[in-house]
């Protein structure tokens, strides 16, 4: 049977989540993950659904995508499908001729498993490796301790605080409690929590999402960040000891998160908080 793409639209969401969930695995490589689904929709479903693409055969999605923008697909597939030939050069394929609408002309990225065959055959197509990234993961069979701060779970009332924290941690950020809501009504979030970090003067410092793929299995921090004026006291510590314990509760097995390794600062406190750093990683990219 022929490899088949295509966009799965706002009802077939919910397959590409459950496929996602189901490629989890504890010593997985660093890949999409539910939760990368859960973050984007904040933009809506309409546009979630126009981001993701799915590649099948047989009526079995093999591989998804999501255009994290337009010039980056974060791609994933299937553990049984890493290898497969006939797949992975459909995807070469279908990435590299814009018409195809995957990805578009000029400089773009792919974000795919480092061990499957679609990195070597980037590779022999010329496609160079881009500025490393460094995944983390955390044990969730042991207790979590204490984070040492007050942390609440956000709900709708508190969007705006959650969301508020979001924009003073992140320079550009363009998160607002209506896209809160957005998210919230998203697929992936009924496997979600949002925690807001407070200081002693009830001061909102540190927010992070966290998204479980289901019992057993790894959840994911995405994003996770500190309010710009709160900096250097120990809250971005405390915020994933926090989300450890949030994931910890829901069932999950562990929790990952990935960061740039230029941003030493961020490496060091997911460290602090009990992750053990993994081997880097790196997207394959094509110059204009």
């Amino acid at each position: 049977m022929a490899i088949v793409l295509r966009k799965p639209g706002v009802d077939g969401l919910s397959e590409a989540v459950d496929v996602l969930r189901e490629w989890q695995y504890d010593g997985a490589p660093m890949q999409l993950h539910p939760g990368d689904l859960g973050w984007f929709w904040r933009f809506g479903a309409a546009a979630t659904a126009a981001a993701v693409r799915t590649w099948s055969r047989d009526g079995r999605i093999l591989a998804v995508g999501l255009l994290d923008g337009p010039e980056l697909l974060r791609l994933t597939i299937s553990p049984d499908a890493q290898r497969d030939e006939e797949l992975a050069q459909q995807l070469v394929e279908d990435v590299t001729e814009p018409e195809r609408g995957v990805l578009m002309e000029g400089k773009v990225s792919i974000e795919a498993p480092m061990d499957a065959l679609v990195q070597d055959l980037l590779s022999e197509a010329g496609w160079d490796a881009d500025e490393p990234w460094t995944p983390l993961r955390r044990d969730l069979t042991e207790p979590v301790r204490d984070p040492g701060v007050r942390i609440e779970v956000i709900g709708p009332e508190q969007a705006p605080v959650r969301a508020a924290v979001q924009r003073a941690a992140f320079d550009g950020s363009t998160f607002t409690d209506e896209r809160w809501h957005a998210m919230a009504a998203g697929v992936p979030y009924a496997d979600a929590r949002c925690l807001v970090a407070y200081d002693d003067q009830d001061n909102a410092v540190a927010a992070v999402t966290v998204w479980s793929a289901g019992p057993g299995k790894p959840g994911l921090l995405e994003p996770m960040g500190v309010h710009r004026e709160h900096r250097g006291h120990g809250y971005g510590k405390a915020i994933t000891v926090a989300a450890a314990a949030a994931l910890q509760e829901l069932g999950s097995s562990s929790a990952i998160v990935c960061t740039p390794s230029s941003n030493a600062g961020a490496v060091a406190t997911y460290r602090s908080a009990g992750f053990r750093q993994l081997p880097e990683i790196r997207d394959r990219y094509r110059d204009a």
